[in-house]
């Protein structure tokens, strides 16, 4: 498991171990990444490394997976948008490197993280999987070229995979700080009694699908969905103005607003179609919006240290 240690994979990794399944996890650990050592339980194996590193191949002859989950990446937009080599470098030449490694050491199959980045701003919506590609950040289009790798490792080299566009995901471990998801970002303020930023107008909507969710999908992706490529979203359409008044009735508190312009490339809306995924890998979200809220808020309100 690539980027076991971030927030998603993290997930991923506690549902694997209540399978039963032996899990090794690789993580560089990057101060960017959201990559945590105490998100690592400690059934799983851990390997501190950068999926860069020529010594990945040595740790697959050690570990000899079958199956390995590539969640690691570097998920900016901002910084893909700052340092585009160095978002193709870990997000492509990474990627390589990892399944370089699978070929020559007997893995059965890769399940990717990719990302509704690769989209772009469509025009119609629901997204789905036959919705054209047009993404607008290096980070979107480093998503799209490893799923071009994926099909090309697959057809030459045998090498079997699921890739997995995410909605926008939020839960427990999400990183509030920096450039995370506005969910964990607003509930990190409300913690603190402090305002918050809406910019634009806050109608612009997102997908919120709930990390465990996600999780799910990345279970039913052991064994289905060979070769498939599957939006993993909620259907359901959240602007921002609503995250805010969701907060404020699970908080009980209502903090003050400012309005900030509206942010370069930001997407108008987004909302994808999971009936592919639920046709072919069985999964749909279980999870609704306020209930997966309040348990993220109530994550946060357990870290908070007492003043």
């Amino acid at each position: 498991m690539t980027g076991g240690a971030g927030f998603i994979g993290s997930h991923i990794v506690d549902s694997y171990l209540a399978l039963g399944h032996d899990v090794l996890v690789l993580d560089s650990l990057w101060e960017h990444g959201g990559g945590r050592r105490a998100n690592v339980p400690d059934r799983a194996s851990f390997v501190h490394m950068d999926i860069r590193d020529e010594n990945v191949d040595r740790i697959f002859k050690e570990f000899k997976p079958e199956i390995v989950s590539h969640h690691a990446a570097q998920h900016s937009v901002a910084i893909s948008s700052r340092d585009p080599k160095f978002d193709a470098d870990v997000n492509v030449t990474g990627l390589l490197n990892v399944l370089e490694a699978s070929v020559k050491n007997g893995v059965k199959k890769v399940i990717f993280a990719s990302s509704g980045a690769t989209f772009g701003t469509p025009e119609r919506f629901p997204i789905d999987e036959r919705t054209p590609q047009f993404p607008t950040s290096p980070y979107g289009i480093t998503k799209m070229v490893a799923e071009h790798y994926l099909r090309f490792y697959k057809s030459e080299k045998g090498l079997d995979f699921t890739a997995l566009r995410y909605g926008n995901v939020y839960g427990p471990r999400q990183d509030p700080n920096g450039e995370a998801g506005v969910i964990s970002i607003f509930i990190g303020k409300f913690l603190k009694r402090e305002g918050i930023r809406i910019d634009w107008d806050g109608e612009q909507t997102r997908d919120y699908v709930f990390v465990k969710d996600v999780a799910g999908a990345n279970v039913l992706a052991l064994e289905k969905g060979s070769g498939g490529i599957y939006c993993i979203g909620t259907g359901v359409k959240t602007s921002v103005n609503q995250i805010y008044r969701a907060l404020v009735e699970i908080s009980g508190f209502e903090a003050p607003v400012a309005n900030g312009p509206k942010r370069s490339g930001d997407a108008r809306d987004a909302q994808f179609d999971p009936s592919l995924a639920k046709k072919e890998l069985g999964w749909l979200p279980s999870t609704k919006l306020i209930d997966g809220m309040r348990q993220t808020y109530d994550y946060f309100k357990g870290l908070a240290v007492p003043v």
